[in-house]
């Protein structure tokens, strides 16, 4: 019982974090790794003892799974120079210089150790940036990041578990490292489009034999990504990369006919993962705090000059992290600025290069990727104790925590001015797939003969169709490409919204009524408010 009163007590911690995170000017992952030190305390006392593997295999795959997933793929493609270059090009120019840097300031850690904490350190997380720069980042800026951090969490891991391997058989060869990364990369990419593929086909065969509960499909998915993992690792392929290639593969998979209530309920359900995973890993992170400060103190007589010396440390190699990835950044930005010229292209992002440079550098946040993988390292090597593993996590944590605190610190600073500029292309575009597919239906229903057996039949047959009609064809009004006929428009399209919440509002309240009156039983309290909620849900939001 003590664990599922643990478990509820986190769960409760994440919820309420979120509230904190509205009052307190803090991005969120920072509240929530205060909110776990602070139950750490040894006045309040939990404790969280965590099994790496069991942690590794719970968090990354679902997380890894969610970030391929909500990628916009388009974006992914046309930046994939920029994105391969900062997710594997960065990765291994961080693991290289990171690495003798951080064995020439830490002799005790052996220099495979050193490579492994190096690439862990590599991983970066899209979502604190965006929490931190409310959505203030220019729109290719933060494509390149987003795009970065999904690519960049599998390189940085799968170049980890290699100089892990390194580490424990002290067996390397470049060679030999550099086929089987790639055979270990093209498998797991394999192994996750193949079973992403066979589950989609999978439930395009349930759905057509009328098996479409949303349930059993959502359950398939939450499924997918701990069974991509495991079959990629028992074929010896790479898990994380499985993982996210089966979730950009289901991404496009996801778009089966009679599915609207299953990615309804299946968007919900992701998106609240994704919310308590994320926040359990900074939660626990805190939780850990003490102990990892205790571990790394421990083999001392005096505690605050080692932590002192420690921690000192710590901002050495995260200064070094931040000028590798500067130097990389500034570099590979005026190599693709002077292509760009060569070749008569525009520049992906207006504004001074120097400052755009600066954002992708500080951007370079670490989070829940880096931290589920330093916890991941191993308790023993041939029998022993695994050479400072404490103080590799004392690290991996410091990392995270002043990549956060700079972040906060630097991003405003630098958007300060900056005005986030219209997407006038991706609103071009969203105009246009309305009024194409009004225009669909709208001949779709002319075409559409109905022959009902009397005249009345008829009648009320050419009423509905000039009904439903009229609301494509005001939907063709709202897309219109005349400012002032868009105004006008809006304008009625807003009133008729809130007409129809106020009258929903009033359908809801009168269904409560008939239900605390025994008029209606629960079954057809939750049906009909099931259909009302989803209605209201249809109507976006109204001001």
């Amino acid at each position: 019982m003590q664990t599922a009163y643990t478990v509820l007590i986190m769960l409760m911690l994440v919820s309420v974090s979120r509230l904190v995170g509205r009052v307190i000017p803090l991005p969120l992952p920072l509240v929530q790794i205060a909110a776990g030190a602070l139950l750490a305390w040894p006045t309040l006392g939990l404790h969280v003892a965590l099994d790496p593997e069991l942690f590794l295999f719970l968090f990354l795959p679902p997380l890894l799974f969610s970030d391929g997933w909500r990628m916009p793929k388009r974006e992914l493609w046309r930046l994939r120079g920029p994105i391969l270059t900062l997710a594997v090009g960065l990765v291994l120019f961080t693991v290289v210089g990171a690495g003798y840097f951080i064995h020439w300031l830490i002799p005790t850690i052996p220099l495979p150790v050193a490579f492994a904490l190096a690439a862990v350190l590599s991983p970066t997380d899209a979502v604190a940036v965006s929490a931190i720069a409310q959505n203030r980042l220019p729109t290719p800026l933060m494509h390149m990041l987003q795009g970065e951090a999904l690519m960049n969490d599998a390189s940085g891991l799968v170049t980890f578990k290699f100089a892990l391997a390194a580490a424990v058989t002290g067996v390397f060869s470049l060679a030999n490292a550099s086929l089987t990364f790639v055979l270990v990369a093209v498998g797991g990419l394999a192994v996750g489009v193949a079973l992403s593929w066979l589950v989609g086909r999978l439930r395009s065969w349930m759905v057509a034999r009328g098996w479409d509960d949303p349930a059993t499909h959502v359950v398939f998915m939450l499924l997918l990504p701990f069974a991509a993992y495991v079959l990629a690792e028992r074929l010896g392929a790479s898990g994380i990369l499985s993982a996210v290639a089966a979730g950009m593969m289901q991404s496009w998979l996801d778009l089966l006919p009679r599915q609207t209530s299953t990615r309804l309920l299946n968007r919900s359900v992701w998106s609240l993962l994704e919310f308590a995973f994320n926040g359990l890993i900074f939660l626990l992170l805190g939780l850990q705090l003490p102990d990892i400060i205790k571990a790394v103190a421990s083999h001392e007589t005096s505690l605050w000059p080692t932590l002192l010396y420690r921690g000192l440390d710590v901002l050495a190699i995260f200064l070094v992290l931040l000028v590798l990835r500067f130097v990389w950044v500034q570099s590979i930005w005026r190599l693709s600025s002077l292509l760009r010229r060569w070749r008569g292209q525009d520049e992906m992002v207006r504004m001074p290069t120097a400052r755009s440079c600066w954002l992708l550098t500080v951007g370079g946040v670490r989070g829940a990727v880096t931290l589920a993988g330093v916890l991941s390292v191993p308790m023993l090597m041939a029998g022993d104790a695994f050479p400072e593993r404490d103080l590799l996590i004392f690290i991996a944590a410091g990392v995270i925590l002043l990549s956060l605190i700079a972040a906060c610190i630097a991003l405003p600073l630098l958007l300060r001015g900056i005005e986030k500029s219209p997407d006038d292309k991706r609103r071009g575009e969203v105009r246009d797939a309305w009024r194409k597919t009004a225009e669909a239906a709208i001949h779709a229903l002319e075409a559409e003969e109905v022959n009902p057996q009397d005249a009345a039949q008829a009648a009320l047959a050419i009423e509905l169709k000039a009904r439903i009609m009229a609301e494509y064809r005001h939907q063709l009004e709202v897309f219109n490409d005349s400012a002032e006929a868009q105004a006008l428009a809006f304008q009625m399209d807003l009133l008729e919204r809130r007409l129809r919440l106020k009258a929903l509002r009033a359908q809801r309240l009168e269904l409560y009524s008939l239900s605390r009156h025994h008029q209606i039983g629960d079954d057809v309290l939750r049906e009909v408010l099931g259909e009302l909620d989803l209605s209201e849900a249809n109507l976006g939001p109204v001001k």
